[in-house]
């Protein structure tokens, strides 16, 4: 098994060309003071051979651990994991050896239609046996752990038989994937759906959690009640910032990613919530936790 080596516990920030030479900057002075530990990308906007994209990854792989967030693989359709997609993964990860690889509980594709949304699943023993083992597919391919995140969700399945949080849990401990845990979803959900996301956070296994994200989201009025947007258009808002602190106490620090995909502010605003969750990670006193047993090796 390829060796897969975790983010540190700090903060990490989402790439975005507007912010690279900002971003080039803090790596190149690191160990200043800096309060960015990681970057994340979208490994689908790598796809391809060369260019300047590539140029500019690989100077912020020579300063930062990198974190593959995929939005393609679609693991959740029906045909099973793009294959395509996959293999064009497989090998941006052997040029660049991202410490981790994550994608959703979701599936975004169906035959030759592509769609721009993450969309959700019926969470039922039938689907996690699917989902395993797409997820299995590609960890298998990729010869790693990889990470699958919580999504967002505007409803739920009237067939469902199990929680997010139970569906997630099984869906580890069959597979050996670890979670990337996204708050801001939780937070999205649980106005959505009428939850509580104390309850969803406190049903979260830490010991399952490689790493968190945060965000902001958008409210709209909808004849029903208010209707969440999971938009990463915002500042990370101050429910999202509580649950962060009491999962990291609960779990100790853990690898925190800033989302900021729309309305993208200038730098100075992004570092400024940098700050903050760096802040917050280093509040937590640096206890080891147990991690779960793998289930499975990959050859």
């Amino acid at each position: 098994m390829q060796s897969c080596t975790a983010l540190p516990p700090g903060a990490g920030l989402g790439l975005k060309p507007e912010h690279a030479a900002d971003v080039l900057s803090l790596g190149r002075f690191a160990g200043r003071g800096s309060p960015l530990c990681f970057l994340e990308v979208h490994p689908q906007n790598f796809f391809g051979d060369g260019g300047p994209p590539h140029r500019l990854l690989t100077e912020c792989a020579a300063h930062f651990p990198l974190s593959f967030h995929s939005v393609g693989l679609s693991l959740g359709r029906a045909q099973g994991c793009d294959g395509a997609e996959l293999d064009q993964l497989a090998a941006l990860c052997d040029r660049y050896q991202p410490a981790e690889v994550s994608d959703h509980l979701a599936w975004c594709s169906t035959g030759d239609a592509r769609f721009p949304d993450l969309l959700p699943l019926p969470l039922t023993e039938t689907v996690l046996d699917h989902f395993a083992g797409e997820v299995s597919r590609v960890q298998d391919r990729l010869k790693r752990r990889i990470l699958i995140e919580n999504p967002s969700r505007m409803l739920a399945f009237a067939g469902d038989t199990m929680t997010e949080a139970a569906f997630l849990s099984a869906l580890a401990l069959t597979t050996g994937c670890g979670l990337l845990l996204d708050i801001n979803n939780i937070v999205v959900s649980a106005i959505n759906l009428g939850l509580s996301p104390h309850a969803i956070l406190a049903a979260t296994d830490p010991a399952l959690v490689a790493e968190i994200h945060i965000a902001g989201h958008a409210i709209e009025a909808h004849e029903s009640g208010p209707l969440a947007i999971d938009d990463h258009g915002s500042a990370v808002g101050e429910l999202c910032w509580r649950l962060l602190d009491d999962f990291l106490q609960r779990a100790g620090p853990r690898p925190v990613l800033l989302e900021r995909d729309s309305n993208v502010p200038p730098f100075a605003a992004v570092f400024a919530e940098l700050e903050q969750a760096d802040a917050r990670i280093a509040s937590v006193s640096r206890k080891e936790l147990p991690q779960p047993e793998q289930t499975r090796a990959f050859a």
